[in-house]
């Protein structure tokens, strides 16, 4: 399930619930914007800060991107934990 997290620029990033794996604990991120044709994105997943899979946006704006999952991964993290999305904040 994706979840919402913000909007900057017209880029929206969500992510998944808190996932258990063979490697321990992930959560799947996302990045995307709209094109004229289809959607930019970046899909990849903490705690790693690195993108597996890009399309459409350039070596500077996936660095920016970077830097942005870094500074709220933390929050991410805890609402994945949570179960995402608004629920998360009622608590």
């Amino acid at each position: 399930m994706k979840h919402y997290f913000s909007t900057v620029n017209n880029v929206v990033f969500t992510h998944s619930d808190m996932e258990d794996t063979a490697m321990g604990r992930r959560v799947r991120v996302y990045f995307e914007r709209p094109n004229k044709e289809e959607f930019d994105f970046a899909e990849g997943e903490l705690p790693a800060t690195e993108f597996n899979k890009t399309y459409g946006f350039s070596q500077n704006e996936l660095l920016q991107l970077k830097r942005y999952l870094r500074n709220n991964s933390f929050l991410v993290w805890e609402y994945a934990q949570k179960g995402g999305g608004l629920e998360c904040l009622k608590s």
